[in-house]
């Protein structure tokens, strides 16, 4: 007589469609409102199973932060070219990827959330940034996330009216300049400037 066996566990089809669900619950609902439970129910498996494979909703959601931003390399590119192409691939991520937005809305205010985001700018960034400059590329990069991600913050989480109502050509416009100096300026540079700003502003005509 043939023994009764349990069919074999097919762990990783169950990550995948967990995490599968649980980025489209987080796109959907942002990360406070998301649920294990209701993860569970889309990935059609018992919420017990989520807890065995990530633990917490905070390590899963790190789990499924696990994002490329497919940044182009840039190699040879012109720095005025290049600055304009990463802020207009930047937009293009941001309004294209809703789970991308979760979870920058979610480090606002998570720790998780802040982490993964922090670590997916150093890993992805900072060789982009050492590419076009070797002098200092974390700082580099981290110059440049702070201006790609607040410019994030206040055209599609805080929505402020004038950044909003900009045109996507508008935003590169503007925004480009100030990344292309991080990528390829240096602070003598900003010095120059900021005392020729000060200097004109201190003549009377």
């Amino acid at each position: 007589m043939s023994e009764n066996r349990q069919p074999p566990r097919r762990s990783d089809g169950t990550r995948a469609a967990i995490l599968r669900a649980a980025r489209e619950r987080f796109a959907a609902d942002g990360y406070e409102r998301a649920t294990i439970r209701a993860i569970a129910a889309d990935a059609n498996i018992d919420p017990s199973m989520v807890m065995r494979y990530y633990g917490n909703k905070e390590r899963l959601f790190a789990a499924a932060a696990e994002f490329d931003l497919r940044l182009p390399a840039l190699t040879g590119v012109h720095p005025d070219q290049a600055s304009e192409l990463l802020v207009g691939h930047f937009l293009e991520r941001w309004e294209g990827d809703e789970t991308l937005m979760a979870l920058l809305r979610a480090g606002v205010t998570n720790p998780a959330a802040a982490e993964r985001m922090r670590e997916i700018f150093a890993a992805q960034l900072v060789p982009v940034a050492e590419r076009l400059s070797p002098d200092r590329p974390q700082v580099r990069a981290g110059l440049v996330a702070s201006q790609i991600l607040g410019l994030a913050l206040c055209r599609y989480v805080l929505r402020l009216p004038p950044i909003v109502a900009m045109e996507r050509a508008d935003v590169v416009a503007w925004t480009a300049p100030a990344v292309r100096h991080y990528l390829t300026g240096s602070v003598t540079e900003t010095a120059e400037v900021g005392l020729q700003v000060a200097g004109d502003a201190g003549q009377v005509d």
